[in-house]
């Protein structure tokens, strides 16, 4: 019984970031309407930022949040402006080979300039354990999730809570309305990106103290990300969460219980499934009706 809650709680724990992530990827769905195959990438990215910040500065990881959150918007920016600005007309199809070459790219970028080793930060707390009556709790992974639920409840208040969320709400409500209203749509479209991009990274220095960095991290990470949002609902920030903490819990039973060699193989399976039986997800609409933070 033991075994069973400590591998319970080592996937909840895991599974908090997983939906820091995911809310992420939702967010940019939502909002621009373009599923970002590159998304992993960014928090492979964010994870190297913080592994060299550490490595050449001494910077401990999570105070290279405040360094690596701005730079990771201002990548969001660029990837707006360069990459998803240009195609936003396009078809589906073509922005769905535009991020899926954006992220080779930066896998193969990555390989380029840091080769193909694992890179590992070592810090005090990196293999530090609470033991709470028998039961022991990575210190790295409680405030990677502590972290990870300040970050999804800051974006929830702001998307519910202040004027930009408002706007960006109606963007993802009807674009075309907006505009006719007087919303500059395609600035609020840099928001939502550079938010997305942000949130991947900073999810990527909540890993990196307890997880080796690597050019083809980013995925599995995508892969994850894309799995959380089919179980909980594309566009539905709730079920980001939700589907987040369920996975990182299911993940982490199938390599206890199992095999690790098969945890995909179950997360798959379990991904199958939720596309079979409710193919809106656990807090999907259905198609057409998605809400960026209603719920």
């Amino acid at each position: 019984m033991d075994l069973l809650i400590q591998t319970l709680v080592a996937g909840i724990l895991l599974g908090g970031v997983y939906a820091l992530v995911s809310v992420g990827l939702n967010l940019l769905f939502g909002v621009v309407r373009v599923i970002n195959f590159a998304h992993g990438e960014f928090v492979m990215i964010g994870m190297y930022l913080a592994f060299w910040l550490w490595f050449g500065m001494g910077i401990d990881p999570y105070l290279s949040l405040l360094i690596v959150a701005p730079a990771m918007f201002l990548i969001g920016v660029v990837f707006q402006r360069g990459i998803l600005q240009p195609i936003q007309g396009t078809s589906a199809n073509m922005k769905i080979f535009a991020t899926v070459g954006i992220s080779i790219i930066l896998q193969n970028l990555a390989l380029f300039l840091w080769g193909g080793q694992h890179r590992s930060v070592s810090t005090s707390y990196s293999t530090a354990v609470l033991d709470l009556g028998g039961i022991t709790i990575s210190v790295g992974r409680l405030v990677a999730f502590i972290g990870a639920l300040v970050m999804v409840g800051a974006l929830f208040y702001v998307m519910n809570r202040t004027m930009t969320g408002n706007i960006l709400r109606a963007i993802a409500e009807d674009s075309s309305t907006a505009v006719l209203v007087g919303i500059p749509v395609k600035k609020f479209y840099f928001v939502a990106t550079g938010i997305s991009v942000m949130l991947a990274g900073v999810a990527g220095v909540m890993l990196v103290p307890f997880t080796s960095a690597s050019p083809l991290f980013g995925v599995h990470m995508t892969l994850i990300a894309f799995i959380v949002v089919v179980i909980g609902g594309m566009g539905s920030m709730v079920g980001s969460l939700v589907g987040g903490v369920l996975l990182g819990a299911i993940e982490t039973l199938a390599g206890t219980y199992i095999s690790p060699a098969l945890q995909q193989a179950v997360l798959f399976a379990l991904f199958i499934i939720v596309v079979l039986v409710r193919p809106q997800g656990l807090f999907g609409k259905g198609a057409g009706t998605e809400e960026v933070g209603l719920k």
